[in-house]
């Protein structure tokens, strides 16, 4: 009997490590839905190096994966095609302009404000469509790994594969990743520098558009630092975000009630200045700094765009005030968010541990419908 045709693929360094079900959504999203994987699976159609395999094994570099034809694969309903327009020669330019830092692993670019960092509804000029500038000659575009808000400006790291593109996310969920944010906002704190430990939840009714303070929402902390006063008509603050939620730094600082000045969304009529301060959002990506694939480091600031340097200077600020605070390293364990984390995955681990002990037993032990043999009786 002739066994049925099948496809056959090896994989690639920049695939290396990742879930096997990852692999079907990067190279085959659009032929191989979730739900097929898995019957392959359950069919035993789905080898990795010839051995069965699950959706949800690691795979590595140099291994084959093999699953069936794509004639048996099912139609899908026939979807217009996308079609997008190539990058201008100006907007070529204008990326590789944004280009502050370049690494064999990654680009590190000054993002202006203004510019979405992804696409939506309504969002046809956005940073994601404009890193086809940024590929290299075998035509491999870069990754994106963080984000930052349309109106936000400053530092973003851009991998040049999924491999370092997999290396810098785990250094973002990990929380080694420092991120040093600038902004200026109303009033005058009071303090020094504080710690903001208040949970974020999308607000009702905005579409999820806007995000507020909930005590049922997802952990949120930022630590703030003032680094200049204009008396108690504004302040210059650092601000380091330890989690990463939507709108994080916005909503804890319109929390504290001292909204970033230009932020309309979380601060209304009252997150704006007179005197010549322009009505712009002053939030500004100032720093990063990021462990690198090979124990490197990036450590990378961005210049200030206009309308936050102006002002600056309008306020009475120098700059040179703001690089002085120095950039503690936080400590991964005392962070309430990596601990839980790490909890959840020990508890993982356990389960299995125990699960795969009862299969043991299971082993064995004798078959249902069986009777141990007795040992032989001695002679009387």
């Amino acid at each position: 009997m002739t066994s049925a045709p099948s496809r056959t693929f090896t994989v690639a360094a920049d695939d290396d490590g990742i879930r096997l079900d990852r692999w079907f959504k990067r190279h085959m999203g659009e032929e191989v839905s979730f739900n097929l994987v898995s019957r392959w699976a359950r069919t035993g159609q789905l080898r990795l190096n010839g051995e069965k395999a699950s959706p949800g094994d690691r795979i590595e570099a140099g291994q084959t994966i093999r699953i069936p034809a794509a004639e048996a694969v099912p139609q899908r309903s026939a979807r217009p095609e996308r079609h997008i327009e190539p990058l201008t020669e100006d907007e070529r330019l204008f990326v590789q302009e944004m280009v502050i830092e370049a690494t064999p692993d990654a680009f590190v670019l000054n993002k202006p404000p203004g510019l979405a960092t992804q696409g939506g509804t309504k969002i046809d000029r956005h940073l994601d469509r404009l890193l086809d500038g940024l590929a290299d000659e075998a035509g491999q575009r870069p990754k994106l790994v963080h984000r930052l808000d349309k109106d936000t400006s400053g530092v973003l790291l851009i991998a040049r594969s999924a491999r370092s593109a997999a290396f810098f996310s785990k250094s973002f969920s990990g929380r080694t990743a420092r991120k040093v944010y600038w902004a200026i906002v109303v009033g005058d704190l009071g303090q020094d520098e504080g710690l903001i430990d208040a949970p974020l939840a999308k607000q009702p009714g905005t579409g999820g558009e806007k995000m507020h303070v909930a005590e049922d929402g997802q952990a949120a902390r930022t630590r703030w630092r003032v680094i200049d006063r204009a008396g108690t008509r504004a302040a210059w603050v650092e601000l380091q975000p330890l989690t990463g939620r939507t709108h994080q730094l916005r909503a804890h600082m319109a929390h504290l009630g001292h909204p970033i000045v230009g932020d309309a969304k979380y601060g209304g009529a009252d997150a704006f200045l007179t005197g010549g301060i322009s009505r712009k959002l002053h939030l500004h990506a100032r720093r990063l700094k990021i462990d690198a694939p090979g124990n490197k480091e990036i450590d990378v600031s961005a210049e200030l765009p206009a309308h936050f340097a102006e002002s600056l200077a309008t306020l009475g600020f120098e700059t040179r005030a703001g690089d002085n605070m120095p950039l503690d390293r936080p400590d991964p364990a005392k962070d309430p968010v990596v601990q839980a984390r790490r909890k959840a995955a020990a508890a993982k681990t356990a389960r299995k541990e125990r699960k795969g002990e009862r299969r043991g037993r299971g082993a064995s032990a004798p078959a249902r419908g069986t009777r141990a043999k007795s040992p032989p009786k001695g002679r009387r």
